[in-house]
């Protein structure tokens, strides 16, 4: 198969630009929006994600299973682009709206919408993440493509932060959220034909066996490369979203520098957009959980760094930080999803069948998992440091929780990551060996040539 153009990869990419917007406001934004703006009061607003992640702990894997089994003449992934994308788009809308002012209906009003989108996340993302080892069968090739996708991902974070500037803008308040929701609606929307017109399915996938979806799920967890890779994955995305929800208070209460918290996460994420494709290009020729260690090295550096700093640095000293925060975030968060694909080969080998829908839908659920445990961590750690939004001035327990929230405690779980990197066994020189059983078994179907790899019990 020839290599993909840099433009299918980037057209490939607006679709991570649009799931990711909407999950970044719900993580970033929605919840200030409940309680400064709706008048939610905030354990019902906390309630709304974990009921919504309850709903998400079911679909993603059955999603993923129901891509798995379709068999569509206009195929089995890309016909959820288009169904997905309006729903998104609709309910994205109606999230910044204000129809009630008491807390009942409110709370049920936001909990459908919130539940909808999820949804309508689940359907798009779990199909457009599974397509990946479709389109790129080569092991660069696939980090290629993952890099583009994770740089629509950083860009789709980088739009919900601006949400606040964009309702500001409008004239503040419910009205300014309202305009500035449906704006962006109509972005998540956009993306979708485009990623569609791109993208492509293999012919000639081997079928998927007709068994239960419970014993399908169970059968992943025997998968021993997965479910390390698995863990290796939980861990850097709690330290990533305890990062994402520590570091605005570490800059408003510890640094004393509240004007900073915009600036200093723009430092970060743009640096992860420009060393993505640094990153890709050290890749090439070496190995993944390789790289994977390296970068997340270099994040646990920079975490101490954070820890230690003063708020009588100066102000670029920060800057400067956040930056290389930045460059480990890059590799974190992108090349456990490149490594995902050699697992699903490594997978069809054993099974002769292609799941792609089934591994990313967990996949997909781990990352949820990864944000609701770094939330619930977090909460709990500042109401028992007595933290209070109204003081102006925080206990001296809470500013230490806060500066330990977001530094050492997530440089702790990304020391558990490298410990599950050790002697990680899919090699790109296995992965090769893989390939070829795979092509001759397809050439030549016979028991000899569909022996299972090393490590992944039939």
């Amino acid at each position: 198969m020839p290599a993909l153009s840099t433009t299918r990869k980037a057209a490939y990419g607006l679709g991570d630009l649009s799931t990711n917007t909407a999950l970044s406001s719900l993580t970033l934004v929605f919840f200030t929006f409940l309680v400064t703006v709706a008048g939610l009061e905030p354990w019902l607003a906390g309630m709304i994600a974990w009921l919504a992640r309850l709903v998400d702990a079911f679909t993603d894997p059955l999603m993923g299973r129901f891509s798995d089994s379709l068999r569509w003449k206009i195929g089995r992934r890309r016909p959820f682009f288009l169904i997905g994308m309006l729903p998104l788009g609709i309910l994205f809308a109606l999230l910044w709206r204000t129809p009630y002012s008491e807390q009942t209906p409110m709370f049920l009003w936001y909990l459908g919408i919130y539940i909808g989108i999820a949804l309508a996340m689940t359907v798009l993302s779990v199909p457009y993440m599974a397509l990946i080892p479709e389109m790129a069968l080569d092991y660069d090739e696939r980090t290629t493509l993952n890099t583009w996708r994770s740089g629509g991902a950083v860009l789709g974070t980088m739009v919900a932060a601006s949400l606040f500037e964009m309702a500001e803008l409008f004239g503040g308040g419910a009205q300014g959220y309202e305009k500035a929701g449906a704006i962006l609606a109509i972005g998540l929307i956009i993306p979708w034909p485009i990623v569609w017109a791109v993208s492509f399915e293999r012919t000639g996938i081997a079928p998927q066996r007709n068994e239960p979806l419970w014993p399908s799920l169970v059968s992943l967890f025997y998968h021993s490369t997965y479910l390390r890779l698995c863990g290796i994955y939980l861990m850097g995305r709690i330290a990533i979203d305890l990062l994402g929800l520590a570091i605005p208070l570490f800059v408003i209460v510890w640094l004393g520098r509240p004007g900073d918290v915009t600036w200093t996460l723009l430092c970060m994420l743009s640096v992860v957009i420009l060393s993505l494709p640094l990153w890709l290009r050290f890749a090439q020729n070496r190995e993944k959980h390789r790289i994977l260690a390296l970068g997340s090295l270099w994040f646990v550096t920079c975490l101490i760094f954070i820890f230690v700093s003063d708020p009588n640095w100066p102000r670029w000293t920060l800057f400067l930080i956040a930056g290389g925060l930045g460059a480990g975030y890059a590799v974190v968060d992108l090349f456990p999803w490149a490594m995902l694909g050699e697992v699903i080969d490594q997978d069809e080998l054993s099974t002769g069948a292609r799941r792609e829908g089934m591994y990313n839908g967990v996949f997909t659920f781990i990352r949820k998992v990864g944000g609701a445990s770094a939330y619930m961590l977090g909460g709990f750690a500042l109401s028992w440091a007595g933290y209070d939004g109204q003081l102006s001035t925080q206990p001296e327990g809470a500013i230490w929780t806060i500066r330990v929230l977001g530094t050492l405690i997530p440089a702790a779980f990304i020391a558990s990551a490298l410990i599950g990197l050790r002697h990680y066994p899919l090699t790109r020189i296995r992965h090769t060996w893989i390939q070829l059983q795979i092509a001759q078994r397809s050439a030549t179907p016979t028991p000899e040539e569909s022996s299972p790899a090393p490590d992944h019990p039939v």
